[in-house]
């Protein structure tokens, strides 16, 4: 009685978002074979990063229970997102090719059912595909990423990451700017620091110092052998020393932040770094928006590769399965190479980020509409 239910409500479902039970089929067929597929190929990228630290894990004694815990189960995240475009495409081809050599296309087609109608379980699959992807990058991700960078800091990266910086200019607060000749992130300290406050476009405080060290127990700036201008209207006061505490809206790791550490962020996270750094008035910008638009184009990516899949396997064609499998890897690495061309493209300044990023989706997206045109009606 209780199987019997189950099935009623199930049809009730179905029925009530206007599915049949070929959508079904094709949904199971997708979803499934995406599965099985993504997986495989994550268990090979354990097996080969593995291969290639397991020597630092074993020098660095990490224990078996973080390797698995803190690192590969973190590391699993983002491979299932960077692989989930290309398998999405390699599942279209495999499943539906086979479909087609086993005439179930034709039936399909030819019970009434018009190629349109075909596309809506792909895309319902597709859009679960994307979602997962949406939802991973931008909120699961990061704190994967910020558990796994963590990691890597503590056993695999043996050498402290010492960054050069030189002639450092940034806006820490509307109206309060500072100045660095440069700053060593082995000792945290800065060299030839000054700060300049402004009220109304007119400078009130100026404040030079040879150096401004981080006090670790203070958490704060302790400036060195420093010199203070104060000035209200014509008037001047001349302050100097040799020591002085100081509260600055800086950290020692906003020099030496990775590039890699705007991937430990959250959405939100992310924009308000971007934001915070345009107002310090940081200039080298396009990795952080790539990454930002990255987060949204590439889970998009899943629905034009979904219908350039269809369109190219659902008919039958001389070579078999293996002709489309091999034509869809082509088009799928094609599309993985020309990210990182447009996205480098950015970085050298000859693309906006946006359109760097979103260009792949446009140029796909056309080749996607003409291959529609020529698939079996």
């Amino acid at each position: 009685m209780e199987k019997q239910h189950d099935k009623k409500l199930s049809h009730k479902i179905i029925e009530a978002l206007g599915l049949k039970i070929i959508d079904l089929y094709i949904i199971k067929k997708f979803l499934g074979t995406f599965v099985y597929s993504i997986v495989l190929i994550l268990a090979l990228a354990v097996i080969f990063d593995l291969s290639e630290k397991i020597d630092d894990f074993i020098e660095s004694s990490a224990p078996v229970k973080e390797v698995v815990f803190e690192y590969y189960l973190n590391f699993i995240p983002y491979f299932a997102v960077l692989f989930s475009a290309l398998f999405t495409f390699i599942s279209v081809i495999f499943f539906t090719s086979k479909m087609a050599y086993n005439t179930e296309i034709i039936a399909i087609l030819s019970s009434g059912v018009s190629f349109r109608r075909m596309l809506l379980p792909y895309f319902i699959s597709a859009s679960i595909i994307a979602f997962f992807a949406f939802m991973l990058s931008n909120f699961v991700i990061p704190k994967a990423n910020k558990t796994k960078l963590e990691f890597e800091e503590k056993y695999i990266h043996k050498r402290p990451q010492t960054y050069t910086r030189k002639n450092i200019h940034k806006q820490i607060e509307p109206g309060v700017f500072v100045y660095l000749e440069s700053y060593s992130t082995v000792s945290n300290t800065g060299y030839n620091f000054s700060i300049e406050k402004f009220e109304n476009g007119k400078l009130i405080s100026k404040t030079m110092a040879d150096q401004i060290v981080w006090d670790t127990a203070s958490l704060d700036w302790r400036m060195r052998r420093y010199y203070t201008r104060d000035f209200n209207g014509l008037q001047e006061k001349i302050t100097e020393g040799n020591t002085k505490d100081t509260s600055i809206r800086l950290d020692p790791a906003d020099f030496s932040r990775r590039l890699n550490a705007v991937e430990a962020m959250s959405y939100n996270e992310l924009n308000e770094f971007i934001s915070v750094s345009r107002m310090q008035g940081e200039t080298n910008l396009v990795a952080y928006l790539i990454e930002k638009y990255k987060r949204t184009a590439f889970p998009f990516s899943t629905f034009i590769l979904t219908l350039i899949g269809v369109t190219v396997s659902s008919r039958k064609v001389r070579g078999g399965i293996g002709a489309q499998l091999g034509l869809g890897l082509g088009i799928s690495f094609g599309y993985i190479l020309f990210m990182q061309f447009s996205s480098q493209f950015a970085i050298g300044g000859s693309l906006p980020p946006l359109l760097a990023v979103w260009l792949p989706n446009l140029i796909f997206a056309v080749v996607a509409l003409f291959l529609y045109r020529f698939a079996p009606k």
